[in-house]
């Protein structure tokens, strides 16, 4: 119902503070990856009649929604951050690479 908040809040801290990173983090991966992935939960939510487009828009008490989002969006937006850590690592890694042979 609502796993998708976690990981849009994260999205909308790093889209916020990504001027201020440097490039070489790739936080544009990131933010692209969270964006993404709340777009598409959006959208599946919707269509399930879970997000209505009326207030309170959300057809669940917080009783059922924190649980969830501790349960499924908290790690979901833990498994995304790892996921962009493993590719910054794998890009900084190819780009020594390229630079020592290219030297």
């Amino acid at each position: 119902m609502a796993c998708f908040v976690v990981p849009m809040s994260v999205a909308i801290l790093t889209t916020v503070v990504g001027k201020k990173v440097p490039k070489k983090y790739h936080l544009n991966w990131l933010n692209s990856m969270f964006w993404g992935g709340v777009a598409m939960l959006a959208v599946e939510h919707i269509a399930h009649g879970e997000i209505v487009f009326y207030p309170p828009f959300l057809t669940a008490s917080l009783p059922e929604i924190f649980p969830e989002m501790m349960k499924v969006g908290v790690p979901m937006t833990l498994v995304i951050f790892l996921m962009w850590g493993i590719m910054v690592a794998v890009s900084a890694t190819i780009s020594k690479r390229v630079k020592y042979v290219g030297a």
